[in-house]
């Protein structure tokens, strides 16, 4: 069989698999955002993957990107967040789906983090749209904190009760906003907010109680790190014995000697093998922590985990999702919110060290997703900038979405890559 005939039986037969219904059918036919992403994803993709597997070079990536080129995918992954927040039916940055559409509303949680890479970025450009839009984001999650100082989970629609891990990620938006502003409201929002999870931390270190599901987790070392952010505007001893409490608790009692963590993922189904989103997040805090405390004990922990998935991405040059306890990918899909949040540690233990080969590896990465961006279809503004769940688009991770929080950490791995770059530049 030749080249020609094997794409069109492969075609076949993934569309066999994927329309299996007569809604699907009628997405394909009479929605240009499903029908586009898909195919385009199809080819990219699909027609590779029986060449790809843990021991392969990615046929995806290559080509590097210019400076112009990545400052360019920046800007355009700011419009979409921007645009998000516009087409919100309150002052929350929602996500598109390709078949629902968009969410009716915004995400809290992911709204409070998204805060500060707008603020990034209006200091690289000076972007005034991107401070108030920044503004008006704060603005909102403050007028829907809890009494008791947390926030909920899910959409501001939902109406949920307040969650540990959501409300740690607030707090992250409101302590570069006080620290821009001076204005009072976020401040003590904040100290609100980390109060309460100083009080309903457990004696040993974890969270519990208002934990997601409640269920005791190791990616809330992502919540331990925003507590120690309210310490810079609120000082109080009980923000740094809460974090270090929980960062111990962690290495101590949840993390392999591989490195590999315990209790990681957010669902009980793929606990054994959680995905690089929630690992990313267990490193991120660690590792943050680490560098706040001045702690080597977190920092070594953290950076254990992290070399080892350094270590498979420079091997192959892609890494695909769910990592059991002995670091074997359990998944033939990519995760791009958790490529985006790995790259920022290699560049953050880069910023630490001046250790170069994790800068480069993180410019592979952030080459790779700028290659996701690029679609080259008839794309809507629905889409356009923006960076999907899972690559390709139909797979586990966000099926058939574009979060907002992926988009994010694809706008802050670009602006700290191009901060590092332009320190090297200016060293010479």
């Amino acid at each position: 069989m030749g080249v020609l005939g094997k794409t069109i039986l492969i075609s076949i037969q993934w569309y066999k698999r994927q329309i299996d219904s007569i809604t699907d059918l009628k997405n394909l036919l009479i929605k240009p955002d499903y029908r586009n992403h898909k195919l385009f994803d199809f080819n990219r993709y699909q027609l590779n993957r029986e060449n790809v597997n843990e021991t392969s070079i990615s046929p995806w990536v290559t080509k590097t990107f210019s400076v112009e080129e990545r400052t360019e995918a920046l800007r355009k992954a700011i419009s979409w967040i921007l645009y998000s927040l516009e087409i919100s039916n309150d002052d929350g940055s929602g996500s598109f789906n390709i078949i629902k559409g968009w969410t009716l509303g915004g995400y809290p949680e992911t709204t409070g983090y998204i805060i500060p890479s707008l603020l990034d970025y209006a200091k690289l450009n000076g972007d005034k749209q991107a401070i108030d839009a920044a503004i008006r984001m704060g603005k909102w999650l403050v007028s829907i904190q809890k009494p008791s100082g947390g926030w909920q989970s899910g959409y501001a629609h939902d109406d949920k009760k307040e969650v540990v891990f959501n409300t740690g990620q607030i707090i992250r938006g409101l302590v570069p906003l006080y620290k821009k502003t001076g204005n009072e409201i976020f401040k003590n929002s904040a100290v609100k907010a980390a109060d309460w999870l100083c009080e309903i931390q457990n004696p040993k270190g974890y969270w519990e109680k208002f934990s997601y599901l409640n269920m005791i987790r190791v990616y809330d070392s992502y919540v331990a790190h925003p507590i120690l952010l309210t310490n810079d505007i609120s000082p109080k001893k009980k923000y740094i014995e809460c974090a270090r409490k929980n960062i111990y608790w962690i290495i101590d009692n949840k993390q392999h000697e591989n490195g590999w963590f315990e209790d990681c993922d957010n669902t009980l189904a793929n606990n054994n093998s959680p995905i690089l989103h929630a690992i990313s997040y267990t490193i991120d805090g660690i590792l943050e922590c680490g560098y706040y405390l001045n702690d080597d004990k977190m920092i070594n922990a953290g950076k254990k985990a992290a070399d080892i998935l350094f270590h498979k991405f420079n091997k192959q040059k892609f890494l695909f999702d769910k990592f059991d306890e002995n670091w074997n990918s359990k998944s033939k899909y990519i995760n791009l919110t958790g490529c985006a949040q790995i790259a920022i540690i290699w560049e953050r233990i880069f910023e630490k060290l001046g250790d170069a080969s994790y800068l480069n590896a993180a410019l592979k990465m952030n080459d790779f997703l700028i290659f996701t961006q690029q679609r080259f279809i008839g794309e809507s503004i629905n889409t356009l900038g923006a960076i999907a769940g899972s690559f390709p688009i139909w797979d586990y991770y966000q099926t058939n979405t574009f979060p907002n929080w992926a988009t994010k950490y694809f706008i802050d791995s670009l602006l700290l890559e191009l901060k590092l770059i332009d320190q090297l530049r200016n060293q010479k």
